[in-house]
């Protein structure tokens, strides 16, 4: 064959594999579509529908309180069962629903119903959901609304008319007739001390930037449980330490000099918590540190929701009440996960004031999965990541983009993934032989009020799967007074930082080679032999424990319990190469512990922060462990996790779920002024593979180089690489930009 057939020869199968790529990737982008949230025209088309239904008599929930309104919708979920039947079996492909949440407060029994709208994209039905329960969802239970914060914004301001010289004489600022000194609040939940209750502490704050760290000593309990906001109230104030059942009484004690005053430095001009820099290092950072770049293009593909990286694709979603999933996670086309997401983030909180001691945050609540604003190019992802906008109908009148929402990155890690230095002990090698860890990173963050959390899922090439969370933001702070110092630090001159505990639940569906799986633990055991080959004398050793775990109550791992260190998922049906059974392990990097006893109050609506790891049984039942209404009422949640392990099913070759909690203690110090730091504040876990595989799968990786010397002297090397020599230029020619809005289109 001469070189011109030879190159002809050459281009015609370089066609053929990109066509053939192009194709399976299509495939796989029309596969992933079944997980893809719901696109803006069809959120309309919904909204349209049931605004069109007189019996639902709806009007727009941002202009009207207590009325009948949609508060959100988002993607109806299709049955696993039908889901897989698509992908694995060319079955039919499931219809498009949304799931619609609406607010009846024009009602003679307020409630909050949710309903299945479809289908998409032209819906004509709507059918209430129905749950085990059978109990409707308290109207106290729903997440707080815009037009509420009106309305307490405005009732504020006539409640503190007659304290305003207080006020003014405390702080500098007020909410009456203030134009630049204005004061702020953050409101506090649970709202209230039992189920049914509508009453919210309200922290006094000086609105400047990072107000959350500007209390003024000022704490109000407001009942809004009334949808007639004249019937509100103030119930009680906190003033310095001390309670008072009325603004009367805390003015009569103020004007007659009977309780302990306080008079605030006025720091509004130059505060702590801003982000302007101030001090000096040794050495400067006035010029641009590294930055991530691609030299030669993009190695992955974002095709809509789907995802192609090395041996890996999935397909991924952002749910409007708690975030990121991911969904038929699959390495070279054998599916490891059908769904790995965020479920639930809480921070509970103690203190001496009664916003300190009531704090308990339970983020789905605050709609966690849609304050995911603009992400920062070089700062929140690197300047060449994949950029996409996402659109939520959350509390809105119409679907909001978020622009540059969620970010798709390969970065290097700066560590090898493998490597060795074959040396010859005697100033020479034989070989040396290494390969570039790099890894594809899929991430948004949730700005929940204070709190900042980076949500990442990390790919590694050797078939492993991280899961972090990453903290930041502003900590949650109050009024310094001597006692609080058993519940926090003191970090400026009248705030104190209170201690809390952040606790990260996921849901981790794991079909490993298929959907038959079961659960074992693996830890070491000492024995006492005698040594074979020397009998008067013995050995100690370690060998493998394995334990099968049977059933959902022994997959049940307390916190405060001892946890096996191999947590193994395995196909009791499926073998590698090596007769092992192919398996995947979870390996947790967490320092979390329950933050509350048993069955005590507000514990109930976060029983899954029971454990460090509970295995179930997959039910369609069970789609997550927790919800946005028990945020405002814990105390008899409409999701109940503990039910998920009562009935103590079998777990053995069955389709299972692991629960996965993960957190850490934060006791906040001086240096989270002015905000907490993300080194030591990310917790999370992996999923690795443990005789899933024949070898490490990253041997297909072309990041490799091996370095063999050529003569004895070594004076010359023979250097394989996969990847060209020359990588050209590695710094964008693009200025920073950033938009920050989120609007309808």
């Amino acid at each position: 064959m001469d070189l011109k057939a030879l190159l002809q020869l050459l281009i015609l199968m370089s066609v053929v594999r990109v066509a053939h790529f192009s194709k399976s990737s299509s495939k796989g982008r029309y596969m992933a579509s079944v997980f893809s949230d719901l696109t803006s025209e069809e959120m309309t088309s919904v909204r349209t529908f049931l605004m069109d239904q007189e019996q639902l008599n709806l009007v727009p929930i941002r202009s009207h309180f207590g009325k009948n309104a949609i508060f959100m919708m988002e993607l109806n979920l299709p049955k696993k069962r039908s889901v897989l039947n698509f992908l694995d079996n060319n079955g039919p492909k499931p219809q498009r629903e949304a799931k619609v949440v609406i607010f009846f407060g024009d009602r003679a029994q307020p409630n909050v119903t949710e309903y299945i709208v479809g289908p998409l994209p032209h819906p004509y039905y709507y059918r209430p959901v129905t749950s085990k329960r059978n109990k409707p969802i308290r109207f106290e239970s729903r997440p707080m609304t815009y037009m509420e914060y009106e309305k307490i914004q405005k009732h504020l301001m006539e409640f503190t008319k007659e304290l305003n010289h207080i006020l003014l004489e405390t702080s500098g600022f007020s909410f009456y007739n203030c134009s630049s000194r204005c004061l702020s609040f953050t409101d506090i939940a649970p709202r209230g001390l039992n189920s049914g209750e509508r009453r919210s502490w309200l922290i006094l704050q000086k609105y400047v930037e990072g107000f959350f760290l500007h209390p003024i000593g000022v704490e109000i309990l407001l009942n809004h449980r009334s949808l007639n906001p004249k019937e509100w109230m103030i119930e009680k104030i906190w003033y310095n330490g001390q309670y008072f059942d009325s603004v009367k009484e805390l003015v009569h004690k103020y004007e007659k000099n009977e309780l302990s005053k306080i008079q605030l430095s006025d720091d509004s001009q130059d505060p702590y918590s801003t982000f302007m820099p101030r001090g000096e290092f040794k050495i400067k950072t006035d010029i641009h540190g590294p930055k991530i770049c691609e030299p030669q293009g993009k190695r992955y593909r974002v095709l809509g929701n789907y995802v192609e990286y090395t041996g890996w694709s999935f397909a991924y979603r952002v749910r409007p009440s708690a975030g990121l999933q991911i969904f038929d996670i699959q390495y070279n086309n054998e599916r490891i996960a059908y769904e790995v997401s965020i479920q639930e983030a809480i921070a509970f909180y103690s203190g001496s004031t009664p916003a300190g001691m009531q704090t308990k945050y339970i983020d789905s609540g605050w709609g966690m999965g849609t304050v995911h604003y603009e992400l920062a190019k070089g700062i929140d992802c690197p300047e060449e990541a994949t950029y996409q906008d996402l659109y939520n109908y959350y509390d809105t009148d119409k679907p909001l983009r978020y622009k540059n929402a969620l970010c798709i990155f390969e970065q290097p890690t700066g560590v090898p993934l493998r490597r060795h230095f074959d040396s010859t002990y005697n100033g020479g090698y034989s070989f040396y032989a290494g390969v570039e860890n790099q890894v594809l990173v899929v991430r948004t963050t949730s700005t929940v009020y204070n709190y900042d959390y980076i949500w990442d899922f990390l790919f590694y090439q050797n078939g492993v799967i991280e899961v972090k969370v990453s903290a930041t933001g502003y900590i949650h702070a109050t009024f310094f007074t001597p006692d609080g110092l058993q519940f926090g630090n003191r970090v400026q001159s009248d705030v104190l930082g209170n201690l809390h505990t952040h606790l990260i639940n996921y849901k981790v569906d794991l079909d490993i080679a298929g959907t038959e799986n079961s659960f074992e633990t693996i830890d070491l055991k000492y024995e006492n032999i005698t040594n074979p080959w020397s009998p008067d004398h013995f050995i100690v050793q370690s060998r493998m424990d394995r334990v099968p775990i049977s059933s959902e109550r022994q997959a049940a791992f307390r916190f405060g319990s001892h946890v096996p260190r191999y947590l193994m998922f395995v196909n009791p049906n499926k073998k590698n190469k090596w007769g092992h059974q192919k398996s995947y392990r979870i390996q947790y990097n967490s320092h979390a512990h329950s933050v509350l006893p048993r069955m005590w109050a507000e514990e109930k609506g976060i029983s899954w922060s029971r454990y460090s790891l509970a295995v179930t049984r997959h039910r369609e039942s069970e789609q997550s462990s927790s919800s946005i209404f028990i945020q405002c009422d814990p105390w008899d949640p409409n999701v109940y996790f503990e039910n998920f392990i009562r009935n103590n099913q079998d777990i053995v070759n069955k389709d299972l779920v692991a629960w996965v909690t993960v957190g850490f203690l934060h006791i906040p110090h001086a240096e989270d002024i002015p905000n907490t730091s993300t080194p030591g504040n990310a917790v999370g876990f992996l999923l690795r593979p443990f005789n899933f595989f024949d070898e490490d799968p990253s041997v297909a990786s072309r990041d490799t180089v091996i370095v063999r010397p050529t003569d004895k002297n070594f004076t010359k090397v023979n250097i394989q690489r996969w990847t060209p020599e020359v990588i050209g230029q590695c710094v964008s020619n693009k200025p920073f930009s950033y938009n920050g809005t989120y609007f309808s289109d």
